[in-house]
């Protein structure tokens, strides 16, 4: 992108329209797509927006579930080419990188040097940039909060064009708010995080059996203060006394000293995700196999299937490298091909920890009675923070996949805005990395007035000309619905 000076107006080649699809494959947007590579093109293109009235959308990796990166009436600024590592200091453990830098990019260069970044998602695919305005959460949110929490500092281009640096101590109503601010405040442009020390090349696993959501619940507030991580996978098409069975991975990091092949196994060959599936069958071939049992049937056996290994696995621990651990969603290659045509929609909401159980019982009831039950179920402890527009409660989530096909779509919409009543009735909250079908009127009902207020203070602040927008932001804070 060339951004030429006129007297008033800059001169802009807008790139032709290309599809822009959600994570989940099943919304997408036409739209130009810029891809800078400099924070003068990036500034330029905010210059033009603002003197053209374009609508802007900021995009990442690409990893949010649904539209909150897709632009159906603007146009869309891909930051992955924006992603050099600018820094790391050995003795402190503090990278600095530009924002378009990938988790990838983080954990392959810490990790030889003894280092993890101190928070990851599923997938190893989404950039730091798009990681802080979704304030992501991981399997040990828990224990170290959200990745916003170990930012010490970044540099960040308002949609009006300031550039100012931000920290807990300095701008720090932008600092706490451009972090879960799902890109409409302005733009990362380079990022300070501390990564974690780490004295092992692998962590240790133990696989645990859980019968129900009782013992579920219980096995998690037991073991939380003694775990580094832990997650749970459910089987959404239990019922009764066997509804929330399924398996708890625990996982604690090595201590110093106790790993004898340190720091040799740490080193990238050795930490990099197999492309073979028990060393023989290669992973990139696994969805096809799976998908004939991408139907309720084909997916109840599965579930099944499952249950019957991890009863067999039961309590018997194992090793496995972080990336390993980690990045499950990276673990076989375009797995959620198995959803096409129509692909997929995640669900995930938080209860605050004395409502969860009750919650997640009504709604894996209600999926079950309206015949739609999610495919994969995911479980996970979780911890307040202080970030503006942050989904964190002290309590549990449940992130649930459901497919979309032509004949559920409306029925899928309805059950997920049936849940949103439970959701609100236990006082839960939504994350909009993973939102496809949040309304307006849920959105103003769960986050705080005062949250509210100062967001949309602060976005006339920096935003005076509203430039930024996603199909997300306009579906859930413009449209009345």
């Amino acid at each position: 992108m060339v951004a030429k000076k006129t007297k008033s107006v800059l001169d802009v080649k807008v790139p032709k329209k290309e599809k822009v699809e959600a994570w989940g494959m099943s919304t997408f947007s036409q739209s130009p797509v810029f891809r800078p590579e400099t924070e003068e093109e990036i500034k330029d293109l905010f210059v033009w927006a603002n003197q053209t009235g374009t609508k802007v959308a900021l995009r990442g990796g690409g990893c949010s579930y649904g539209d909150a990166s897709t632009n159906t009436d603007g146009i869309v600024l891909d930051l992955t080419h924006f992603n050099k590592v600018l820094d790391f200091n050995l003795k402190t453990g503090v990278m600095t990188v530009q924002s378009g830098a990938r988790i990838k990019d983080l954990w392959e260069t810490g990790i030889e040097n003894g280092y993890w970044p101190p928070v990851v998602s599923g997938t190893m695919m989404p950039t730091l940039g798009g990681a802080l305005s979704m304030n992501i959460h991981g399997k040990n949110n828990f224990k170290v909060g959200t990745i916003g929490e170990h930012i010490k500092e970044f540099t960040f281009l308002t949609a009006k064009g300031d550039i100012l640096v931000c920290s807990p101590k300095k701008n720090t109503d932008l600092f706490y708010s451009a972090i879960s601010g799902f890109g409409m405040l302005g733009c990362f442009l380079t990022v300070q995080i501390k990564m974690k020390p780490i004295y092992a090349g692998k962590m240790k696993i133990d696989p645990v059996y859980v019968r129900n959501f009782d013992e579920l619940f219980a096995y998690f507030e037991e073991h939380y203060k003694s775990s580094d991580y832990l997650v749970g996978w459910i089987d959404a098409f239990a019922s009764g006394k066997s509804m929330g069975r399924g398996q708890i991975h625990k996982a604690t990091n090595l201590k110093e000293g106790e790993d004898p092949d340190f720091p040799g196994n740490c080193l990238l060959e050795r930490q990099h995700l197999p492309s073979r599936l028990f060393y023989v069958i290669p992973k990139k071939w696994m969805w096809i196999l799976m998908r004939p049992f991408s139907f309720n049937l084909g997916m109840r056996l599965i579930n099944l299937a499952k249950c019957i290994a991890s009863i067999l696995v039961n309590h018997k621990a194992y090793y496995q490298g972080h990336a390993e651990y980690a990045f499950l969603l990276d673990y076989v290659p375009n797995w959620k091909f198995i959803y096409k045509p129509g692909a997929m929609i995640q669900y995930q909401v938080f209860i605050p920890k004395e409502n969860a159980k009750q919650a997640f019982s009504e709604i894996f009831t209600i999926c079950q009675e309206r015949g739609i039950v999610n495919y994969l179920s995911v479980f996970k402890k979780h911890k307040p923070d202080p970030f503006l527009l942050t989904h964190a409660v002290d309590g549990f989530s449940m992130a649930m996949d459901f497919p979309v096909t032509k004949g559920n779509k409306e029925k899928l919409w309805s059950l997920c805005h049936e849940m949103d009543e439970i959701v609100l009735k236990h006082k839960g909250r939504f994350y909009f990395a993973k939102d496809s079908t949040l309304r307006k009127r849920v959105m103003e009902s769960y986050f705080p007035k005062d949250n509210l207020k100062r967001f949309y203070s602060l976005k006339k602040k920096y935003d005076p000309k509203g430039i930024l927008q996603t199909d997300l932001y306009k579906r859930v804070f413009l449209t009345e619905k």
